[in-house]
């Protein structure tokens, strides 16, 4: 129900990275965190001072601390590689490409600082490629989760899991909304069921989208919003169920419409069970320095855009 979805207090996601790779380690000796020169912005404070012998410092060599994580699993380590989401993508693509994804290496790409909330440091910084970067690169698993405690039991989660993964997280401190256990790789989070639309998020983007429902609610319009924090493998049971009874969707990501998780919906939606749908999330553009709030504002990513793509795909239904 909407309303048992309360926030508890904010904490940024980066921190759920932080304390969850501490916790994987404590419990797997083999795990490796490497950083780029961002140990602090990574949140691997705790780690460092528990597990010094098992933190390397790459310094500013994206593609050689690419490069080496690869090499640690030869010899069964599993390495997790910290830095920002635009220097673990754009900035190292032929590395991930060659040296981890085609030979399917057990390396976790830790990405922070991703999407339009990283604010100030402006469009350089505020990539919003990478999740289709990185889910088009063949058996690389791809997660977006939404909140501090989702992205903390995400971290550990990862360290059981065999094969390269790319976790993309958060600077801001953001609404926690969700418990650990609600987070089970590569199956969607079911937030409210509602039988007018389907609102499908990622990240971010899944408080605002709940935020949306709560207004939809107020409207007479009920909405399923389901939480796809797995990119790839996409819960493709999920998303059918949820537009077969509703008969029209909406994705909300804070990426480009170009690529992200929307694009993976509507694959699904016309192969399976074609509905109307909206995209919520850049369009075709880089983002520009601001406030967080503002610029989700600007470009289109806040929960009154949400509501009128809603009622805008409702609308497109009931004309069918």
């Amino acid at each position: 129900m909407l309303s048992d979805i309360q926030s508890t207090g904010n904490k940024d996601t980066r921190s759920g990275f932080g304390d969850g790779i501490l916790e994987a380690a404590r419990e797997n000796k083999n795990i490796i965190a490497l950083t780029a020169d961002l140990a602090g912005s990574m949140k691997l404070q705790g780690f460092i001072k528990e597990f010094p012998e098992r933190f390397i410092q790459c310094g500013i060599a994206e593609a050689n601390m690419m490069s080496v994580a690869a090499g640690l699993t030869i010899g069964g380590k599993i390495p997790f590689t910290t830095t920002f989401a635009n220097f673990s993508t754009g900035r190292v693509y032929d590395q991930i490409r060659q040296s981890i994804a085609y030979s399917g290496k057990n390396v976790k790409i830790c990405a922070s600082h991703a999407g339009l909330t990283l604010g100030e440091d402006g469009a350089t910084h505020q990539i919003l490629e990478d999740i289709g970067m990185m889910k088009m690169l063949p058996g690389m698993t791809v997660i977006v989760p939404a909140d501090y405690n989702q992205t903390k039991a995400a971290t550990k989660a990862i360290a059981n899991f065999e094969g390269p993964v790319y976790l993309r997280f958060g600077r801001p401190a953001w609404p926690i909304f969700t418990k650990e256990e609600d987070f089970i790789l590569g199956k969607a989070h079911i937030l409210n069921q509602g039988n007018d639309v389907s609102i499908f998020a990622c990240g971010h983007l899944v408080w605002i989208a709940v935020e949306a429902a709560k207004i939809l609610a107020t409207k007479g319009i009920n909405a399923d919003v389901i939480n796809i924090h797995t990119i790839k493998p996409i819960d493709k049971e999920a998303i059918l169920n949820s537009i077969q009874k509703t008969g029209c969707a909406v994705s909300a990501e804070e990426h480009n419409i170009l690529g992200g998780l929307g694009d993976s919906i509507a694959q699904i939606a016309s192969r399976e069970f074609p509905v109307p749908m909206e995209f919520i999330g850049t369009n075709d553009t880089f983002g520009e320095s601001g406030k967080p709030a503002e610029l989700l504002v600007k470009y289109g990513l806040d929960a009154a855009h949400i509501v009128a793509a809603a009622e805008k795909v409702i609308s497109r239904k009931n004309k069918n």
